[in-house]
């Protein structure tokens, strides 16, 4: 298995030096703790530098039988999505609301990661991604002695649910994000954004931009065991006629780009970057792993491709093999 450069955080390469076609992770560990919004519960995680080609995956510890659990990031390891992302089942170890995280990590541009938890929730921090951000930012982003590879989307793929939808079609490079929203509160109300995706424009546009929850709900998620960790410190909480948070939006359109927060982490579950659009209209976590399951169903929607090194620039070749999606089998 190919390795990454380095083994002492001095000695990795700059970020700001780093070639776009080379895998990236961490230069070194850092650890966050906080309360999961759902559960409650206190958490914490580390996030460690990881192998090239490994890709994103938890280690489960605090297990009660002592056996740790690995669990790849991969949509093939959904087991629910209401509310939040859930990988793993509960008997044998899950994490839940992994979407911030994993938006992070995707958002930024970040290849490999083995992010170890010591309980069955992610801690919610200030419900954005922010947090991430800033503290991956503290360690920097390390290249990899391997080339990077992109899912690239051959054919329009595309899922329905009554009014809603989502889709994934072809472009020439890159990943567009291009959601809308569409609710019944005043607060909300319909709103559209789209977007390339780039670490520039992720950490700018979409980074901070906090989940969000109807005060009019809140006592039937706790009855049904959701969002006992949620405050005002951690989501923005939507009345009748405003937001019930003092400090109110950090954008005039935070909801709809809390939604896009969402699908970058959600469709971070393809396993690779995405060269790819993205459209969804009234999504969620449901859709957005829906819509990946859609495109692995059929191998004639997809085909990756890998970055090649020449003297001028990089250039991707296709690999004919491709990823083989057994290899991704769900672990649960």
């Amino acid at each position: 298995m190919l390795s990454c450069e380095g083994v002492r955080a001095g000695s990795w390469p700059r970020a700001k030096g780093m070639r776009t076609n080379q895998q990236t992770t961490l230069k070194a560990s850092i650890s966050l703790s906080g309360i999961g919004v759902h559960s409650g519960n206190p958490v914490e995680i580390t996030l460690h530098p990881a192998p090239a080609n490994d890709g994103i995956c938890f280690l489960r510890t605090g297990m009660p039988n002592g056996n740790d659990r690995l669990i790849k990031a991969h949509h093939a390891c959904v087991s629910a999505t209401e509310l939040c992302t859930v990988i793993g089942d509960v008997e044998s170890g899950a994490v839940a609301t992994i979407e911030h995280l994993m938006s992070a990590l995707f958002g930024l541009g970040i290849d490999n990661c083995l992010v170890e938890i010591d309980g069955p929730e992610m801690p919610i921090l200030d419900g954005s991604a922010l947090p991430f951000v800033r503290a991956i930012d503290t360690v920097g982003i390390a290249a990899c002695a391997a080339p990077k590879r992109w899912i690239k989307v051959l054919r329009l793929v595309r899922i329905e649910a009554g009014r809603a939808f989502a889709e994934l079609r072809p472009i020439d490079r890159g990943f567009r994000l291009d959601v809308e929203i569409d609710f019944e509160s005043p607060v909300i109300g319909r709103s559209r954004k789209a977007m390339d995706l780039s670490p520039a424009a992720y950490r700018r546009e979409i980074a901070g931009a906090r989940t969000f929850g109807m005060m009019k709900d809140v006592e039937r998620y706790w009855k049904a065991g959701f969002a006992l960790g949620a405050s005002l410190e951690n989501t923005v909480a939507v009345g009748d006629t405003d937001v019930v948070n003092p400090e109110g939006l950090r954008f005039a359109d935070e909801f709809v780009r809390h939604k896009i927060l969402d699908a970058v982490g959600d469709l971070a579950l393809a396993g690779l970057p995405i060269q790819g659009a993205y459209r969804s209209y009234c999504g969620g976590h449901r859709m957005n792993v829906g819509v990946l399951s859609a495109l692995f169903a059929d191998r004639a929607n997809y085909r990756i491709v890998e970055a090649q090194n020449t003297r001028r620039e990089a250039s991707l070749v296709e690999l004919g093999a491709g990823l083989g999606i057994a290899a991704f089998a769900a672990d649960l």
